[in-house]
């Protein structure tokens, strides 16, 4: 086998476990759980092996059938996709195990083959979207991911699902139509769709069609803005995460949105470059963006009381964090924005799949119920407490080094607005996430002589959670190990 086959491979594993679903309905469940795992382990090494690969050896450019890439599809594999299709294969990895311990909140069991079936082939459109190197082919996979998040959203058979799922299919047709529309104005201009084409005309075409090439930038950001819940076009994820399952909850959250503002990264910094972006003075417009996205989700996020609307709100605030990173135009708030990428999946997913146990168990989901929970679930809510105060930014968890990485690169680059608006936010999330630590394992004592058992949940709900909160202190405590791996992403993606 050719080492440049390994991503259509890749590809075609999560798709042919996708139509192999069905074809086991007959059989043991548990024979379709031990083979997703399967599927998604040799993914994982798969990807881990191209991570090292591309950094060490060579990137990787695969042309399908031998065609041009002018005419063709190109797939390259250099080091900003194979750093996040590895971390997309460890997460979904974790939160697939998670989902095996009848996690699939609200789901009835005739539709567990479909939502694994609409897992799998959500996997391979997110890889496709960050492997590939053409604007129309990116459109494809997108629209892929779109249908296929929207079955997930409502997959349980209720009203607010169907409600959530129907506002998300309008929000994000939008925003996919707007990309298309920049990716034809594109095309118009320089005659391609290929990536590198575009990249090399671009400066003649902006010369030649400055108003095509300003309105297509500005189409993409907003459609994509959409798409990565970006305030103030966020209005879809409350509602989404509120009414789907914990596990799609925090797919959506901790994967699918990222994949998408990395598209943006890709459209600004592979297509446009920072020649045009700097003309068009687009770090401000992306600056103000992610400033008002910081504060903004926070202050809602405060006002909830369901607690997976009070993390949708939360993740609206944490994509202006990274938008912020991207803003700044520089190595080092693309490093940085890359890390919380990292770090962020790291946490959210933490909190859903935690406060998803919680709904397992206490069927509630109420902020004002969580009194004494960490007495009866002290997992779950050690790990949220870990989680929450890796959001918050406290020493020796990963968020403390997302947002140190943020504060350095804003004043590189003499935003101090920035840097006081970055506290300001991590103070806003002060305020929504200790009351709730405080309310776990502060009052109602009583629980704690009630306890018969330990976290009474199956083991495979608790040991991802026990992985995630380890993981979230290691990559605080020696940052330095994956930092190397950000950094060569970030600079491939600079001149």
């Amino acid at each position: 086998m050719n080492i440049e086959q390994l991503p259509i491979i890749n590809l075609l594993l999560f798709l042919l476990m996708a139509l192999v679903i069905p074809l086991l309905k007959r059989k043991p469940f548990k024979i379709t759980l031990i083979l997703g795992f399967v599927v998604l382990g040799l993914v994982l090494i798969s990807s881990g092996y191209l991570l090292w690969y591309v950094n060490n050896v060579e990137v990787i450019h695969y042309t399908f059938g031998g065609h041009e890439a002018r005419f063709g599809i190109e797939f390259i594999v250099d080091p900003f996709s194979a750093l996040f299709t590895t971390i997309i294969a460890g997460l979904a990895a974790i939160i697939y195990i998670y989902s095996s311990g009848d996690a699939t909140e609200g789901i009835e069991k005739t539709e567990y083959g479909r939502y694994y079936v609409l897992l799998f082939i959500l996997l391979m459109s997110m890889f496709g979207i960050l492997y590939t190197n053409d604007l129309f082919n990116t459109y494809v996979f997108i629209e892929i991911l779109s249908i296929t998040t929207c079955a997930i959203i409502s997959i349980k058979k209720k009203k607010d699902t169907y409600t959530s799922a129907f506002r998300y299919v309008m929000m994000n047709e939008l925003g996919s139509l707007s990309y298309l529309f920049g990716v034809a104005l594109i095309y118009m201009a320089t005659g391609f769709t290929n990536i590198t084409l575009i990249s090399e005309s671009i400066q003649n075409a902006y010369a030649s069609y400055p108003v095509n090439i300003i309105v297509a930038l500005g189409f993409m950001i907003i459609g994509l803005g959409i798409k990565a819940a970006i305030f103030p076009f966020h209005i879809w994820l409350p509602d989404a995460h509120s009414a789907a399952p914990s596990t799609s909850s925090a797919i959506l959250s901790a994967i699918v949105i990222k994949v998408y503002i990395l598209v943006l990264v890709k459209v600004l910094f592979r297509v446009f470059k920072l020649d045009i972006l700097n003309e068009m003075n687009i770090s401000t417009i992306l600056l103000v963006l992610a400033g008002v996205a910081m504060i903004m989700g926070s202050v809602f996020a405060i006002a909830q009381k369901d607690v997976k609307r009070m993390l949708g709100y939360s993740s609206v605030a944490q994509m202006g964090y990274i938008l912020l990173g991207i803003g700044l135009l520089s190595f080092e708030g693309l490093r940085a924005a890359f890390f919380h990428i990292l770090s962020h999946g790291l946490m959210k997913t933490a909190l859903f799949l935690s406060v998803g146990e919680i709904i397992y168990y206490k069927k509630t989901r109420k902020v004002n119920d969580f009194d004494g929970m960490g007495f009866i679930m002290p997992v779950a809510m050690g790990v949220f407490s870990i989680a929450a105060l890796g959001m918050i930014g406290i020493p020796l968890t990963s968020g403390f080094i997302s947002k140190l990485n943020l504060g350095v690169a804003v004043l590189d680059q003499n935003q101090i607005i920035f840097l006081v608006i970055l506290i300001v936010s991590s103070l806003l999330n002060v305020i929504y996430y200790l009351p709730i630590i405080i309310l776990a394992f502060l009052k109602n004592e009583k629980y704690r002589y009630r306890l018969k058992s330990i976290e009474p949940t199956p083991r495979t709900m608790i040991a991802p959670l026990v992985l995630l909160g380890v993981l979230i202190v290691v990559v605080g405590l020696f940052p330095n190990q994956i930092m190397i791996f950000i950094e060569a992403a970030a600079n491939s993606l600079l001149p």
